[in-house]
């Protein structure tokens, strides 16, 4: 079975239903991976999504903040979601397809400005998330798995427009860093969009504050599709829709894809 499997962070997908609504029809991804949904579960806006054939929703939600959902096309089970840190935040959510792959969507703390957690609560929390990532992933080995979602950190030298001028700001210091190579580390994950484009620069979101987003090209890739070791060379056709960023009330991030044969 092959499937399509993309992930943005909308930024409230009751604001920005519509947008979710264009790339389900221009893309027709079969499982689209959502952050930052911003809304009780029950207040999705399903309806619209359905039409479209995704029937299938597994999610956490709260009220004006965080929130993680999946659409499917296909039969999809909700197996859970893990209070990463425990903050009581909706931040991961899982769900298993009828051929055993297990869905992970996640939305790790992006962390504040300051990075240094004796004098920034978030940047802690958000080392913390990820070391509880690290230790659940360690004791349960992931199989047939992928993690989709906005990781808020741009590992790599070539995943921002300017490495030196990023190191001491968050999303790209050396300890998230060191933080993000940990949980990958611990459930043998791979970057399957790496894998697939695995030289250049490449970037998933722009600043708000940048109004000039597109010819300035300060991005970041903060958001990721990963695979375990078993399936990840079934994927194959990674690719970030950049325009999308400049869609009219457009969230922050782009949403990337991949293609999975499984």
């Amino acid at each position: 079975m092959g499937f399509t499997l993309a992930t943005w962070n909308i930024n409230s997908i009751r604001l920005r239903e519509a947008l979710v609504l264009r790339l389900l029809r221009e893309d027709a991804p079969d499982i689209l991976c959502l952050q930052e949904c911003k809304s009780p579960v029950e207040l999705i806006p399903r309806e619209g999504f359905a039409r479209l054939g995704y029937t299938h929703m597994v999610a956490r939600g709260q009220k004006g903040y965080n929130g993680v959902a999946i659409l499917s096309k296909l039969p999809l089970t909700d197996v859970g979601g893990e209070d990463f840190a425990g903050l009581n935040h909706a931040r991961h959510v899982a769900g298993r397809l009828d051929n055993g792959v297990t869905i992970h969507c996640a939305y790790v703390p992006a962390g504040g400005d300051i990075p240094d957690r004796a004098e920034n609560e978030k940047f802690g929390q958000k080392l913390d998330f990820l070391t509880h990532m690290r230790d659940h992933f360690h004791r349960h080995r992931p199989e047939r798995a992928i993690l989709a979602g906005d990781l808020n950190i741009a590992p790599r030298e070539d995943d921002v427009w300017n490495h030196k001028a990023l190191l001491k700001i968050v999303s790209h210091t050396p300890i998230e860093v060191d933080h993000f190579g940990q949980v990958m580390a611990a459930g043998g994950w791979r970057d399957v969009t790496r894998q697939d484009i695995p030289q250049g620069p490449l970037f998933s979101w722009w600043s708000y504050r940048s109004p000039d987003w597109d010819t300035a090209d300060k991005g970041r890739r903060l958001d990721h599709i990963w695979a375990s070791p078993d399936i990840a060379n079934a994927a194959h056709g990674s690719r970030i829709r950049r325009d999308v960023r400049g869609w009219e009330q457009g969230s922050d991030h782009a949403p990337v894809f991949a293609n999975f044969d499984l």
